[in-house]
């Protein structure tokens, strides 16, 4: 795990940074704490499946979360981000393909950028049908 050494200082520099400070004035360093170590899990998951050949219900279970729970994370991911499918999700043919691609070498799928954020109303504004 030596390319998540610095992942790993950075979650301690955040707990430190917390360490002996109020309670309000403690909480952003602890929620950064906690998306670094989410991220940390995250990337170390993709690793382990892609890599490691774990399969997604495995990792998932090693990191403490459900098998419905690890394939929106990974999505989320360097490794396997290119890899998710429309629901924004990374499926085992994908770990699949994901695996062959790194053993031949071949380069991740080119991704789509994201269709821009509209704006949509929950429910009709007066005066307009």
């Amino acid at each position: 795990m030596t390319s998540d050494t610095r992942a790993l200082d950075d979650v301690r520099a955040s707990l430190d940074a917390a360490a002996g400070l109020e309670p309000d004035a403690a909480l952003p360093h602890l929620r950064e704490a906690a998306e670094r170590l989410t991220g940390l899990i995250d990337e170390t998951m993709a690793e382990a499946v892609v890599r490691g050949g774990s399969s997604l219900r495995s990792a998932g279970m090693r990191a403490g979360l459900s098998e419905n729970a690890v394939g929106p994370r990974l999505a989320r991911t360097a490794a396997l981000g290119a890899y998710a499918n429309d629901d924004g999700r990374v499926t085992a043919a994908a770990v699949e393909r994901a695996r062959y691609d790194a053993e031949t070498g071949a380069p991740a799928p080119a991704k789509p950028p994201a269709a821009p954020m509209r704006f949509k109303a929950r429910r009709p504004t007066k005066g307009t049908s």
